[in-house]
């Protein structure tokens, strides 16, 4: 079987910049063995000290990220399997939160539940008019439960609690904007990633030890998110069980 069949997560490593690029077939959705590969290519790119910046991004055109991968989800069949699979955004997350270097996030398209919480740990995030963006777990008989934490400290409660509940709405990529979660949006993906290119130029050149210094900073009161992810992931795998979910899951798997 052709490995992109299954996706992939690809890194390069070029003049101080991790580029770490991931890609399924699904729409960018995330299974488990993707979800592990990105917490462990994020780590690897902190450990690393011949990298200043991480570079964030996916591969396709207009999606970013669909979120959780429903083939999976609607396999889960006890508690024990479905923390499990929460606990791989989680440690995206915690990887992104710990890793020491500042992570860009490149936005060309929609980006769905865990998508957006991928964007929202992003320390700075740069996105294309294309990114749409949709908290879309509670319409599926789950919730926010785990990326919680993650967008909220990024766009506040506010705007956390009105994509949480309003849950099957797109929000646009001007309104993501404004509520801060990305911090340029351009028309097309060729100037976004003009833009990219000189703001990476341009910040790679600063102190690396004051670009860590402002990591820390950036995260500080973050470091009971280990204890907190996992529990709300425990949360997530007990609903993903519900009849509701596996019958709401099942029925977009059917179309």
């Amino acid at each position: 079987m052709d490995k992109t069949q299954l996706g992939y997560v690809n890194v390069e490593i070029e003049n101080g910049l991790a580029t770490i690029e991931f890609f399924h077939p699904s729409h960018n959705s995330l299974p488990s063995q993707l979800l592990s590969q990105l917490a462990e290519s994020i780590s690897n790119c902190g450990a690393n000290p011949e990298v200043i910046l991480i570079l964030l991004k996916s591969s396709g055109d207009r999606t970013f990220c669909a979120g959780a991968s429903f083939d999976e989800l609607v396999s889960i069949s006890n508690e024990l399997e479905g923390k499990s699979f929460f606990l791989g955004f989680a440690n995206v997350i915690n990887a992104i939160r710990t890793c020491g270097k500042i992570v860009i996030g490149r936005v060309q398209g929609k980006a769905v539940g865990g998508g957006v919480g991928l964007a929202s740990a992003c320390d700075y995030c740069i996105a294309t008019k294309w990114a749409s963006v949709k908290l879309s777990e509670l319409a599926v008989g789950i919730g926010p439960f785990v990326i919680g934490p993650a967008v909220q400290r990024k766009v506040g409660l506010a705007a956390f609690s009105h994509m949480a509940i309003n849950a099957k709405e797109w929000q646009t990529a001007e309104w993501a904007k404004s509520m801060g979660l990305f911090q340029e949006v351009f028309p097309t993906v060729e100037q976004m990633d003009e833009y990219i290119s000189s703001f990476i130029a341009t910040t790679i050149s600063m102190n690396p030890e004051a670009l860590s210094g402002l990591k820390k900073i950036f995260w500080e009161g973050t470091q009971d998110w280990n204890t907190v992810l996992e529990s709300r992931a425990e949360t997530s795998g007990r609903l993903v069980l519900s009849p509701f979910a596996k019958d709401t899951i099942a029925g977009f798997l059917k179309g």
